[in-house]
């Protein structure tokens, strides 16, 4: 009977959410997946590598300019090079969304192609049809709700505030980036009578090759395409993508035959409350926000002017603070967020502060999420709730560090992309708190109450 080697594969996120969304593929299917917070020392990847089939590092590259991968990238791919898995893993998020300048995908493929040494071309494959995500030609195609729209006119990551979408070729919009060379494996040379041999040119006179995956088909395409590379390379296969790898190899593993693979479900109980930050501007968050008022939670709408404003911050904070006790003394869930949607008013009055002193953009709403994530940390810590929930992929970044989290567990599966997850402290220790992560795009209309449940509740 086959097994997979163990650990089998090692990964970075480039934001948190995303992080999970590959620890939830993995454990989901009988893999059990630990995720580090930050880079971790030897003796903790020498302990994971023991107890893990999978082990990840979480991180906040997708926010972050060329300096600062340049300078952080190589030492957290060498951590992972020691992990000695066959694959390893650049995640970034399934609507591809960077830049030359902010979340350089190019850049990240670039550092990691030179650290492992590798010497074929890097996989990258980012359709993932369970989040409603395709690669046709090429070509990204992203839904909101059923209407599948291609990227450069999807209604929210075409207008994205910091990294529009504005070119869905993918292999266009990552040469922008980066002096790649760049192949497709499309989708109808996947089902033609050579596609072995077209598969093999790509491989071998690429720096980088898109694998199309429009179904389940070509999904499991992928997979076997990158398992039988990595399985022929003599040390770590470097590869990047959504979370859509992960989906590709778990399907080929399973019609392969591997016994490791197995659907494993994963509940919760539910708890009578709980507390939710949310920086994300996504319309589909703002439903979601919605929703939660009418599931009975008390939604607060914090001030990101006032937040931002030193002179300001600590009388929004204390604001939020007593309104939110004064829910939870009523046993009801909180919710805070900045923002509603992605025509919310604040969002204006925010890029205009910033302008007009002259503040950098990215900056500043880092420290707006690290205000949000000291919000959480007080209010976990006097209301003794032990149930979070983090909404915004760049929020979460930064935010869950204000935690003082070490690493995270799968616990149960909520919807696609937005596992709950047990928190440590330390590894050896028992969980100190349940957290959810979820970037914008991902979940259903009642997600946040779908968190206090324990389950989904679409």
């Amino acid at each position: 009977m086959k097994r997979l080697p163990r650990p089998v594969l090692s990964f970075y996120g480039d934001d948190f959410t995303g992080s999970t969304d590959v620890m939830e593929v993995l454990a989901s299917n009988g893999l059990d997946t630990l995720l580090f917070l930050h880079r971790p020392e030897a003796k903790d990847i020498a302990v994971a590598c023991e107890r893990f089939a999978a082990i990840g590092i979480a991180g906040i590259s997708r926010s972050q300019g060329v300096a600062w991968m340049d300078a952080e990238l190589p030492a957290i791919y060498r951590a992972l090079s020691e992990i000695g898995a066959p694959l390893c893993h650049y995640k970034v998020c399934s609507t591809f969304d960077s830049s030359s300048s902010i979340g350089n995908i190019g850049r990240a493929i670039q550092i990691g192609r030179a650290t492992f040494k590798s010497q074929t071309a890097t996989p990258l494959v980012v359709g993932a049809p369970a989040l409603r995500r395709y690669t046709a030609f090429g070509q990204l195609f992203a839904s909101v709700g059923n209407t599948p729209h291609r990227i450069d006119r999807h209604p929210t990551m075409s207008v994205h505030p910091s990294t529009p979408m504005d070119e869905a070729d993918l292999r266009l919009h990552l040469a922008r980036q980066a002096p790649l060379r760049i192949g497709l494996y499309d989708i109808v040379t996947q089902q033609s009578s050579d596609a072995d041999k077209a598969l093999s040119d790509q491989w071998s006179g690429n720096d980088v090759v898109l694998l199309d995956v429009l179904d389940e088909r070509s999904q499991e395409c992928a997979g076997r395409a990158i398992w039988e590379l990595a399985e022929s390379q003599a040390g770590t296969l470097f590869c990047a993508g959504s979370s859509g790898v992960e989906y590709a190899l778990v399907n080929h593993w399973r019609k392969a035959g591997y016994s490791n693979i197995q659907p494993t479900p994963m509940r919760a109980d539910r708890v009578d409350k709980i507390i939710g930050i949310s920086g994300s501007c996504s319309p589909v968050t703002a439903d979601q926000i919605a929703a939660a008022e009418r599931d009975g939670f008390a939604c607060l709408r914090a001030n990101p002017l006032l937040l931002l404003n030193a002179a300001s911050r600590a009388a929004e904070e204390r604001r939020l603070q007593e309104t939110a006790y004064d829910a939870l003394a009523h046993d009801r869930s909180v919710l805070i967020f900045t923002a509603a949607g992605p025509d919310d008013p604040s969002l204006q009055e925010v890029s205009r502060y910033l302008l007009g002193h002259g503040l950098d953009h990215a900056a500043a709403m880092g420290r707006l999420a690290r205000t949000m994530g000291e919000l959480l940390r007080t209010l976990v810590s006097v209301s003794g709730v032990e149930r979070v929930v983090i909404a915004g992929g760049d929020t979460s970044g930064h935010a869950v560090q204000a935690l003082g989290l070490t690493a995270l567990k799968m616990s149960a599966a909520l919807a696609p992309g937005g596992p709950l997850c047990a928190g440590y402290v330390r590894v050896d220790e028992r969980p100190a708190i349940e957290i959810a992560l979820k970037g914008g795009q991902i979940g259903g209309p009642r997600y946040f109450a779908s968190v206090r449940a324990g389950r989904n509740l679409g």
